[in-house]
């Protein structure tokens, strides 16, 4: 079973080709990072895969994309197959929201729970273990409001768990925290992969992507650049054929980085 499979497919947005005939293919037991520069695709390529927006049609050239082996797909059937957790996610949830409602929303792919949903003791304690696993059992009967962004980042991340996902899907998560924060949650994800969740992480920097993911596949201006493993992609040479820009990576007991060379 494959997580992703695109052939031939493109995006139009206002006469404009934003993914530009993608071939692509991710297993569901796979882990992948992407990365690129903003305005890549990468965003783009995340929409598709959370099912929000449908490949561009063209007659003359069928596309195909299958998600979970699936043509047509329902948003409700990736979403509890497929977690989700996004910078733009966390600005929407009211600052009276209290953290067990954020976590629980999550059974419903909603942004709060609200008045029609029936939870069930099985989602609450569900959404008690994903709390305990992320580390915010202690904030759970607190308000969202006042929260750290590493401690609202854990939230999502619950959110994102609390239906047993195969699939995790994170857009850049580590914008906004500090170097010891950001070391914490990359490590939590090598957790979460050993434990059998298949990552998904969308990122422009090369320190953000945990030593457990191999696979990486670079977009620049709207096509796939690169794809590949790290040992072979993470070099001087083609960072800077991807970003544009002459670049240095460096090596560290499995991490990589990179900077501006002089």
């Amino acid at each position: 079973m494959k997580t992703l499979e695109m052939r031939d497919v493109s995006v139009v947005r206002n006469g404009e080709r934003i993914l530009d005939s993608i071939d692509l293919s991710i297993e569901e037991n796979e882990s992948v990072a992407i990365i690129g520069n903003n305005g890549s695709g990468k965003t783009t390529l995340i929409k598709l895969l959370r099912g929000e927006i449908r490949p561009y049609y063209n007659e003359d050239s069928p596309s195909t994309m299958k998600i979970f082996g699936e043509e047509d797909w329902s948003l409700f059937e990736i979403r509890s197959r497929m977690g989700i957790v996004s910078m733009d996610l966390q600005s929407k949830f009211g600052p009276d929201t209290l953290v067990s409602e954020v976590i629980m929303s999550g059974f419903f792919g909603s942004l709060d729970v609200f008045r029609n949903m029936e939870t069930t003791p099985y989602m609450g304690s569900k959404a008690k273990d994903a709390a305990v696993m992320m580390g915010v059992d202690d904030l759970f009967n607190r308000t969202i409001e006042g929260l750290s962004l590493g401690e609202m980042r854990r939230t999502l991340i619950a959110r994102a768990l609390v239906s047993n996902p195969s699939t995790l899907v994170m857009d850049e998560p580590m914008t906004g925290l500090d170097i010891t924060m950001a070391s914490k949650f990359r490590k939590m994800f090598d957790i979460l992969i050993e434990a059998g969740v298949s990552l998904i992480i969308v990122t422009h920097d090369l320190a953000d992507i945990p030593k457990g993911i191999d696979r990486v596949i670079m977009m620049k201006n709207g096509r796939i650049f690169a794809d590949g493993r790290k040992d072979s992609l993470f070099t001087s040479e083609v960072m800077s054929g991807l970003y544009d820009e002459p670049i240095k990576v460096e090596r560290d007991n499995g991490a990589y980085r990179m900077f501006l060379s002089s």
